[in-house]
């Protein structure tokens, strides 16, 4: 089992009632659970974030032609992960 330590935050009283039904929903209850299930949740939406803007950046290149190798290349920089 991985060592595992505190990391306080703030939640807004208004929020609270929202964070309780999401921890209930995707942690089973379990506050911890729930923020790994949201940061898995949220590293695959910034992967395809990522890869959107990808897009967007060979779609204004109309008219290059990309090697297999070139698209390979450029698809790990996307998913390589973030420090």
């Amino acid at each position: 089992m991985m060592a595992a330590q505190t990391v306080g935050f703030a939640v807004a009283d208004d929020d609270r009632p929202l964070l309780d039904r999401l921890v209930d929903r995707y942690g089973h209850g379990n506050r911890s659970e729930f923020l790994r299930v949201a940061m898995r949740v949220m590293a695959a939406e910034e992967r395809a974030e990522r890869l959107r803007d990808l897009q967007v950046r060979v779609q204004a290149d109309v008219g290059r032609v990309y090697t297999a190798d070139e698209v390979t290349d450029l698809v790990r920089q996307v998913l390589k992960p973030r420090g």
